[in-house]
């Protein structure tokens, strides 16, 4: 739905997710698998700016977002500092994501 910040915004995440599993014969320490995300992220809004607060449904849907971004940016932080919890539950994004927030993997 339209809002005064943008008119044409899908106002949601797209994640596409390519996986792919090397199978190297019998031997099963060989055998390797490799993720793929690549991400849409919604922006963040101001309600006073998108007018969002003046619909129940918008208003849900954008802090739906802001909140699901805030958790990135938290997760994100956490890595960073080495924190012995990663609140990578506290939404769907990174949930789906901690796999390749973490760990050896690489974030572009």
């Amino acid at each position: 739905k339209a809002t005064n910040s943008n008119d044409t915004s899908s106002r949601s995440h797209m994640i596409f997710t390519v996986v792919i599993d090397v199978v190297h014969g019998s031997d099963v320490n060989l055998n390797r698998t490799g993720r793929l995300h690549v991400c849409d992220l919604a922006g963040s809004e101001r309600l006073s700016k998108s007018k969002s607060n003046e619909s129940k449904e918008l208003l849900k849907e954008t802090q739906a977002i802001n909140t699901s971004l805030l958790t990135l940016s938290n997760v994100v932080e956490k890595l960073q500092k080495g924190g012995d919890h990663v609140p990578f539950r506290d939404s769907k994004l990174t949930y789906l994501l901690q796999n390749s927030l973490g760990n050896d993997s690489k974030t572009l």
